[in-house]
């Protein structure tokens, strides 16, 4: 099995990839057309500002690559700014089009009382909606996050899982073939890998 983790020069690309290893799977790290296209499963990482990930992704070409991987029905999963990559725009980049696979908007957190903003640290994801093979044998728990922005689906049937930081979020979304998670499972010790090998052998 072929796993390509896309390489845009933003995230934690390395740590995703042994995470992949740990599970039993040798990713290929990759921004080519040929390996894409010849993946069995997609995963795109990303950390940092949502139009410079736009803006990369472009310039690579990679933008019209990838919708035409997930329409092929390919497994997909993107992690943290690679899942708010999947709706339509985000309040942080006014102007700058996501990839619309999932219809609806990324929204800034407020900072209210002790909460901070970015969002940083453990916290507990519950399950709202089982069924995704992406949470076999995953009921919830402690998992780490690092962002400021989070989704906000226009169709909360995508949503599979959320976190409470002052208001209810969705956390992890499942549609299809594409999933999203909002947390970094590659950091989330036992439950993150839970994730990962779930993405791996049954999605």
């Amino acid at each position: 099995m072929k796993i390509v983790i896309i390489d845009y020069g933003m995230g934690n690309i390395h740590s995703v990839a042994k995470a992949v290893q740990v599970c039993g799977a040798e990713p290929l790290i990759s921004n080519k057309e040929t390996d894409i296209s010849s993946a069995d499963k997609i995963i795109l990482p990303g950390v940092g500002a949502f139009d410079d990930a736009m803006q990369e992704l472009n310039k690579l070409d990679l933008v019209s690559l990838i919708m035409e991987q997930i329409k092929l029905k390919k497994p997909f999963l993107g992690i943290c700014l690679g899942m708010q990559l999947l709706l339509d725009k985000s309040q942080e980049a006014q102007g700058t089009k996501g990839l619309g696979i999932i219809k609806g908007e990324v929204v800034k957190f407020k900072a209210q009382g002790n909460l901070k903003v970015p969002h940083m640290g453990w916290n507990d994801a519950q399950v709202v909606a089982h069924g995704s093979p992406l949470l076999t044998g995953f009921d919830g728990g402690q998992v780490y996050f690092c962002h400021s922005y989070y989704p906000a689906p226009a169709d909360q049937s995508v949503i599979a899982a959320t976190c409470d930081y002052g208001l209810e979020f969705a956390c992890i979304l499942a549609k299809d073939n594409v999933y999203g998670v909002q947390f970094h499972p590659e950091k989330s010790q036992a439950l993150g890998l839970k994730i990962i090998k779930n993405f791996v052998e049954r999605c």
